[in-house]
């Protein structure tokens, strides 16, 4: 429970900054934008995760709120100034992150891969049959137009 809290207490001493340092103009500058993300996000996700076991980066429990606060803190600087959210720039931005930090994570947990070929071949040589098959008989039967007239 305290480091829920501390994590809380980072989250707003986070966007506390956010609101002083960021400039109010009208219009979103995305240069500024991505600069600050990378300077003011990035920056505190980067340290979170480092205080995580590297073995736990793949665990959603242990991560959701280290991500949730990214993405909280992504989107707070953009409505502070006046950027659209999302946009390109944090789509790139979180593409950066998933390399960097999730490269190795998959949805089981377990790697991806074909399926063995006694079960891939049925599932590729029974459809080509029933073509071969069905091009065949259409054949067949276009020779045969002695019963069509």
């Amino acid at each position: 429970m305290a480091l829920e809290s501390t994590s809380f207490l980072k989250a707003g001493l986070v966007l506390l900054i956010a609101g002083q340092v960021l400039p109010s103009v009208p219009g979103c500058n995305k240069g500024f934008y991505k600069r600050t993300i990378n300077d003011l996000c990035l920056a505190k996700f980067k340290f979170d995760m480092e205080g995580l076991d590297r073995g736990l980066w793949c665990t959603w429990p242990d991560t959701i709120e280290i991500y949730g606060g990214l993405t909280n803190c992504t989107y707070q600087v953009a409505l502070r100034m006046d950027c659209f959210w999302p946009n390109h720039i944090v789509d790139h931005f979180f593409m950066q992150i998933h390399q960097t930090y999730f490269r190795d994570c998959t949805l089981t947990g377990r790697l991806l891969h074909d399926p063995p070929i006694t079960i891939l071949a049925p599932f590729i040589t029974v459809p080509v049959l029933v073509t071969l098959l069905m091009t065949a008989l259409v054949v067949w039967r276009s020779k045969r137009t002695e019963g069509l007239l």
